[in-house]
């Protein structure tokens, strides 16, 4: 049995801002390259062992990973029995634990004490101060307003992209299958530009999100693909892989000099599978709490930050007959959409809707395997969401079983609605609506926190990726494009025209775009406070499925067909069956 792994909390000293676990891993990153280059160019001293050492304990202990004595010894850079030296010393200085892997037994891991993590924090912090003086970034009086390793020099204002030196070789038009929401659409609206700066012309299908699904994998059973790019769900990201719809990214990516870093951290780590990168993000956009700022100010009501707060809210803001406005829409028609809004929501109460590994507050969704595929419907937590979403109802518009994607953020953009659960893209609707009472009238908040759960914004949006079955001669034009249409110009130019979302620390940073929306910096900020995350919709090849089976189970429940009981069982079930069947355990 894996040893449970317990992470410590990141201090809090001298007022700075806490480094989520992803920056401080970005950090860590670029002290050891800046170690190594030392090492190489000036040739000075001998190796640091125990500074190499610590390096690699923070990042294991961040990563939730156990480490070995043989392990450490090998990141020291220096020979074994210097290495067990050194350990030796950290042990007795206090700057590393050892602790026996079980009950009884004589082999140990390695962890950094709270000392070692304390000073490592406090020195990071200390060092993105320095960093942040140098190249003039904003300061509030505790901190340096920027998130370490964002590309944020690159361009403080993204620039209009220019032609590209030389046409796309690519024969005939280039052949794009994306989904019909707002930031596509602005893709399908700069067409004409792309094919200039191509030199080739494009086409674009965009189609609603299960026929993409659908689309997407009955391409892959084709001797060649139809498409050159294809947008993937991040959810859908595992079973792309494994059915081949497809190809992994990393050799096209070691040979490039793309920045990776500058994308947001939950969108880029929910583009992998197994290790290996499928798509480049398009848009990353979590799911919020719209509400309406003017109606809470006028009740005197505080946003609500748990979903106690939340129900009480809408019960004081719920009068169709007085004021023609009803407390919150959501996601609620049958299968995807209502399955969506369950698994979400039940990680705002704690649980992941798999049996994945927690790492701290989170869970692990990057190395998924055995009983991790085991789902978690019929659990305690799952029983709290379905009663939620129960209460919800009474406060919900009429329609509110029909109600997917588009229709709840119709509801809240015609002021028929105080709150809405939804995706910041579609902010558009009413951001760019004179009309609607919503208009610089809305607030965005994370997912409220369920009993026993935390605040958080469950990621979505989309990637480009490259089908596996693409003929080989247009493999590096789709690659260019993929690029291009994913780089920070393009995203700038989307949002410009209609999105409202944005994949990159650089365009999130831009202050015309912060002009344009409201909801870009919230979702900037969120992702540097690491609220973002990918893990309530775990990119397991079932995952597609699984959300169908809970969108069905939990409509019925809704229509007063089933009890909270039956209807979790019956899901649960239904989704173990299937897990079983494809032999995870």
């Amino acid at each position: 049995m894996n040893e449970q792994i317990t992470q410590r909390q990141p201090p809090r000293t001298d007022g700075s801002a806490v480094m989520t676990n992803e920056e401080m891993l970005r950090f860590l990153s670029f002290v050891d390259q800046i170690d190594m280059e030392a090492d190489v160019g000036l040739q000075l001293s001998s190796v640091n062992a125990c500074y190499r050492m610590s390096i690699f304990l923070l990042r294991q202990h961040l990563e939730a990973k156990l480490v070995t004595v043989t392990a450490l010894a090998a990141a020291s850079g220096v020979p074994y029995a210097t290495a067990m030296r050194r350990i030796d010393e950290m042990l007795k200085e206090g700057l590393c634990i050892r602790r026996p892997k079980g009950k009884g037994r004589r082999t140990f891991s390695y962890h950094p004490s709270p000392k070692l993590i304390d000073a490592w924090y406090d020195y990071a912090r200390r060092v993105k101060r320095i960093i942040g003086r140098t190249f003039g970034f904003a300061y509030d009086g505790e901190h340096y307003d920027y998130y370490f390793g964002g590309s944020y020099l690159s361009a403080r204002i993204v620039a209009p992209p220019s032609v590209a030196g030389s046409k796309l070789d690519i024969s005939g038009p280039l052949r794009l299958l994306v989904h019909a929401d707002p930031t596509f659409m602005a893709m399908e609206n700069l067409k004409r530009q792309f094919e200039q700066y191509f030199g080739a012309s494009v086409r674009v299908r965009a189609v609603s999100i299960d026929r993409l699904r659908e689309e997407g994998l009955a391409n892959a059973a084709l001797p060649r693909s139809r498409y050159d790019i294809v947008a993937c769900d991040l959810p859908w990201i595992g079973e792309f892989a494994v059915k081949n719809v497809l190809r992994p990214l990393d050799d096209l990516i070691s040979a490039s000099d793309i920045n990776v870093a500058d994308f947001y951290p939950a969108g880029w780590k929910a583009a992998f599978f197994h290790g290996r990168p499928y798509g480049f993000p398009i848009h990353t956009t979590p799911e919020l709490l719209l509400y309406r700022e003017d109606l809470f100010a006028e009740r005197g009501i505080s946003p609500p930050e748990t979903t106690d707060e939340l129900l009480a809210a809408a019960k004081m803001l719920h009068q169709p007959h007085k004021t023609g406005i009803r407390g919150i829409a959501w996601n609620a028609a049958r299968g995807t959409p209502m399955g969506h809004t369950f698994i979400m929501i039940l990680a705002a109460f704690g649980r992941a809707v798999l049996n994945l590994r927690k790492v701290g507050h989170n869970f692990d969704a990057e190395t998924i395997e055995g009983e991790q595929f085991r789902p978690m419907i019929d659990s305690l937590e799952a029983r709290r969401t379905a009663e939620y979403l129960k209460e919800l109802l009474q406060f919900s518009p009429l329609s509110i079983l029909s109600m997917a994607w588009y229709e709840r953020i119709a509801a809240y953009t015609r002021g028929e609605v105080a709150m809405a659960y939804g995706y910041n893209v579609l902010t558009s609707y009413f951001e760019l609506d004179d009309s609607s009472p919503a208009k610089g009238k809305t607030g965005l908040l994370p997912h409220p926190a369920g009993r026993g759960g935390r605040n958080l914004a469950p990621v979505g949006g989309y990637v480009l990726g490259i089908p596996a079955n693409l003929a080989e001669d247009r493999v590096d034009a789709a690659w260019q494009a993929v690029q291009f249409l994913t780089s920070s110009e393009a995203i700038k130019l989307y949002i410009l025209n209609g999105s409202r979302t944005s994949p990159r620390f650089s365009v999130g940073a831009d202050p015309e775009v912060r002009d344009l929306s409201p909801s870009i910096a919230v979702v900037d900020d969120l992702e540097r406070s690491g609220l973002v995350q990918f893990w309530p919709r775990p990119p397991a090849p079932e995952i597609a499925e699984i959300i169908t089976i809970c969108g069905e189970e939990m409509h019925d429940m809704a229509r007063g067909l089933k009890s909270v009981r039956v209807a979790l069982a019956d899901a649960q079930n239904r989704a173990d069956q299937l897990m079983r069947s494809r032999g995870y355990y």
